[in-house]
């Protein structure tokens, strides 16, 4: 069985405290963070923003962490 394809990785354009950096991830990454952004009623940059805040690591890496978390905690309710 062949293993699927990897998602292209994307670079998109943010706002972080006043200026503007780039992030880059994979797209199936920036669909989940987009949707958890809606269904928190923010927008995707005060999401990136708060995850920004709380980070250890690189940005990029914090995302993916945070999608994975956020999914793991919605299975949970399942």
């Amino acid at each position: 069985m062949n293993a699927p394809a990897p998602s292209p990785v994307r670079k998109r354009s943010v706002r972080l405290a006043g200026h503007r950096t780039s992030v880059s991830i994979e797209e199936p990454f920036w669909s989940e963070l987009a949707a958890i952004a809606k269904a928190r009623g923010l927008s995707l940059d005060r999401l990136i923003a708060e995850i920004d805040r709380e980070r250890t690591g690189n940005l990029s890496s914090a995302i993916r962490l945070y999608v994975l978390a956020a999914l793991k905690a919605e299975a949970r309710k399942d």
